[in-house]
């Protein structure tokens, strides 16, 4: 296998597909738990274990699962990993556990994963379908990371639970930083989540601009099927990298 291809499978998770600021999937972990970094952190390498893992196992299970019966298969497949690594965190890091709480078992139904497991793990070799999960692992903990780090400085004034910005005192008479709470809820989490989209946008533009363009994201992963390049009848067939078929 290749090295570029490999190298492009982690290129496009964190930014020509990336799962938060680009494909805008995971919206629920993304805005619910991303109150703080390490929430975020958390969250976001939690499920690249599981994309990971699954992509792995699909791959190497894609020629002997059954076609009508492939979807309930990767839920199965993807449902017993996140009960071992919901059971691992509850005995080794029990406070993130407590933190996260109801969407570490939410994650058998987040869409990247699923999305990952149908469009490309079910139809390419397990390393390339290894590193296809570990970009977008790595980009969706990127985009949480991002949106708990804004979210915690500006609503609490601390990073990794460390107070940063001085608080001001006003009985006393003492300037500092004034918390904004509204960033540490829920429409805080809208307000930043749009700002990061748009700054992504324009990262995108000033790339095209400079010749070299992030590829556009394309197929089943953004609901535009005619833009991978076969009928509703490919019958499980995806093009690889050169433009041809792969089984």
């Amino acid at each position: 296998m290749k090295e570029n291809v490999l190298l492009e499978r982690l290129k496009n998770g964190l930014l020509n597909e990336n799962p938060t600021f680009v494909l805008m999937l995971g919206m629920c972990p993304t805005l619910a738990v991303t109150t703080s970094i390490i929430n975020g952190i958390g969250m976001g390498l939690s499920t690249t274990v599981v994309l990971v893992l699954s992509n792995l196992l699909i791959s190497l299970f894609r020629k002997v699962i059954p076609d009508g019966v492939r979807i309930p298969a990767f839920i199965v497949i993807v449902a017993s990993l996140v009960t071992v690594v919901q059971f691992l965190m509850q005995a080794y890091l029990n406070d993130l556990y407590a933190s996260l709480g109801v969407y570490i078992p939410l994650i058998v139904v987040n869409c990247i994963i699923l999305g990952r497991a149908e469009s490309y793990a079910s139809k390419n070799p397990v390393l390339p379908s290894i590193f296809d999960g570990l970009g977008m692992g790595l980009g969706f903990t990127f985009g949480l990371s991002c949106l708990g780090a804004i979210r915690e400085i500006l609503g609490a004034g601390q990073l990794f639970g460390i107070q940063i910005l001085p608080l001001a005192d006003r009985a006393n008479g003492v300037a500092g930083f004034t918390p904004i709470t509204i960033f540490i809820m829920a429409p805080g989490a809208f307000l930043v989540l749009a700002f990061l989209v748009a700054l992504m946008g324009i990262v995108r533009k000033k790339m095209a601009a400079k010749g070299k363009p992030l590829k556009e994201p394309s197929g089943c992963m953004t609901g535009d099927c005619a833009g991978c390049g076969f009928s509703a009848s490919c019958q499980g067939k995806s093009k690889d990298d050169k433009g041809g078929e792969t089984a």
